[in-house]
């Protein structure tokens, strides 16, 4: 008795043909927890589409892949803010590094209970 064997898609097959397809035409750089970057999304309001930008301190990346995320936090009027960005949505026009930081941590959820000079983090040369 003969079988043909068929052949078996990988999910990571799958996932690696998407990610290649998310990446075209799209400026992100290299960076790591601790590094200010500014995101820039496209927002469509009506019928009318403009890029804002949403400059922070990455505080955690999660993810693997297409699922890839980033939180980004800024502190704006004395309030603290925290977006998550999906780095391969199609929204997602550029992510630019602004500066450097030195940190020991891959999440840095501590900078939530701090404010002022306490908040800061090291440049990294």
């Amino acid at each position: 008795m003969e079988t043909t064997a068929t052949p078996r898609i990988r999910l990571e097959d799958i996932e690696k043909e998407l990610l290649q397809e998310a990446t075209k035409g799209k400026e992100i750089e290299e960076f790591r927890p601790g590094d200010t970057v500014r995101v820039y999304m496209r927002m469509i309001e009506g019928d009318k589409e403009k890029i804002h930008p949403f400059e922070g301190v990455v505080i955690a990346v999660k993810g693997a892949g297409i699922r890839r995320t980033i939180t980004v936090r800024k502190v704006i009027h004395g309030y603290g803010v925290e977006r998550i960005f999906p780095l391969y949505s199609p929204n997602l026009v550029k992510l630019q590094v602004l500066r450097r930081g030195k940190v020991r941590r891959a999440k840095l959820y501590y900078l939530r209970g701090k404010k002022g000079k306490a908040a800061k983090i090291k440049e990294r040369k």
